[in-house]
């Protein structure tokens, strides 16, 4: 059934993947697993964006159609969702990047784990990140880009960040990320999906406790 979600949000219908969540909702699937297949679906489209096969406004309709699965998810995850907040979180998609999937599910994974989450939305530029931070107090900051190009900004970022000397723990995600790139942009960590973000977040939260 899940093949048939991400089927749905790669060819872009919208209305039979609305259908399609809630069918597997009331199946039983896990919202977590829904989640898993909405970002395997985006994995695919960005993969066709960047082989030249689909283009920004495909993009946007995925993102779209993403809000709106979330939409769903939300109420049915809000129960097991913490009432006390445990630290702050700073997440954007880098500069150049405009690409909120991955960052979306992620920021809704650390909100519902507990976590104050400062969206700063994409293409966002090094300086942007470290005013939040010093604004906000923020401990923690995830860098999200979805393509190659977002590389060179997020190691940008996170030597803006350090160049402060705050202290601040970096993670990095989304599509084209691995640990290679980890090391590449400096940050302290790589997050491969939502709830290593969170697992991440826990660790670092709960080092400072």
């Amino acid at each position: 059934m899940s093949k048939k979600l991400i089927d749905a949000i790669i060819e872009m219908r919208e209305e039979d993947a609305l259908k399609i969540t809630n069918e597997l909702l009331d199946g039983g699937t896990a919202p977590i697993d829904v989640l898993s297949a909405c970002k395997e679906a985006m994995d695919i489209i960005s993969k066709s964006f960047e082989a030249g096969e689909s283009f920004i406004p495909e993009l946007m309709m995925a993102g779209e159609m993403l809000t709106a699965i979330t939409d769903i998810l939300k109420p049915r995850m809000a129960e097991d969702s913490a009432e006390e907040k445990l630290g702050k979180i700073v997440v954007g998609t880098v500069q150049g990047d405009i690409h909120d999937i991955a960052k979306d599910i992620v920021c809704f994974m650390l909100d519902l784990n507990g976590f104050e989450v400062i969206d700063l939305g994409v293409d966002v530029p090094p300086a942007k990140f470290v005013e939040t931070v010093k604004e906000t107090g923020a401990t923690i900051v995830g860098l999200s880009g979805f393509l190659t190009l977002a590389y060179d900004p997020m190691k940008e970022t996170v030597a803006a960040l350090k160049a402060t000397g705050l202290n601040v723990k970096i993670m990095v995600g989304g599509g084209q990320i691995d640990e290679q790139i980890r090391e590449y942009t400096g940050a302290d960590a790589y997050g491969k999906d939502a709830m290593s973000a969170v697992s991440l977040a826990q660790e670092w939260i709960g080092k400072e406790l």
